[in-house]
């Protein structure tokens, strides 16, 4: 039966209301950020669509807007709303919510996680902070640095200078689930310590994060 044809009362958004969200099967959650469908289509059966062709909701979880905009009848509103709802949840099962302050190498990765965990790719984030250890901001390299041995320890420093730190901590994901550092890991983190040192910032750490655990990593000299 399509979803114009049912009772008012039986219409996904209208369950949500009575029953509660978990009354309702995924296509049909996923339909209510959906909001519409496509000709030929409710937002049900286009739901429906979206979820197989991304193998399920974790995979779905980790596509990227211009990935969800292949699928017919998905526009750059409905996409953005799914990675936005996606992306809200994932920072809502984060412990303790936002991080105030690093104190700690398990601060610096609490304050990273939210911004790291569930990406299909590699992302590089750096937390900021001020002499005390608060947290002045977290957030993924400006340059667009997808990989922590590929980054420019001039422009992370820059990026920290430019928003009046004098402290930072250093977190890249492992999408894989392994969390031991190479040593390409390793070596950087080396070059950024040292590097921070003759600026007079203050190095925290460097952390691997992945959807399940966190790891530090150790710096090691090499080139």
């Amino acid at each position: 039966m399509r979803l114009k044809d049912l009772p008012v009362h039986e219409r996904p958004r209208e369950r949500v209301l009575a029953r509660g969200v978990e009354a309702l099967a995924d296509r049909e959650l996923l339909a209510i950020l959906l909001g519409s469908g496509t000709p030929g289509s409710d937002a049900v059966e286009l739901a429906a669509r979206l979820i197989a062709r991304h193998g399920g909701l974790h995979d779905l979880s980790r596509a990227d807007p211009q990935e969800l905009t292949c699928q017919p009848g998905v526009g750059p509103a409905k996409a953005a709303r799914i990675c936005a709802a996606f992306h809200l949840g994932q920072r809502a099962r984060a412990p303790g919510g936002a991080v105030a302050a690093v104190g700690s190498t398990a601060a610096l990765a609490a304050a990273a996680a939210p911004l790291l965990r569930g990406l299909r790719g590699e992302r590089v984030v750096v937390v900021v902070c001020d002499g005390n250890g608060a947290v002045l901001r977290a957030s993924p390299l400006s340059q667009g640095t997808s990989t922590a041995s590929a980054l420019s320890v001039r422009e992370l420093l820059t990026q920290v200078l430019r928003c009046g730190g004098s402290a930072f901590g250093l977190a890249h994901n492992h999408p894989g689930g392994n969390p031991e550092p190479s040593l390409a890991d390793r070596q950087v983190t080396h070059r950024i310590q040292e590097a921070a040192e003759v600026l007079g910032l203050r190095f925290l750490d460097h952390v691997i994060i992945t959807d399940e655990t966190w790891r530090r990593v150790e710096p090691t000299a090499g080139s």
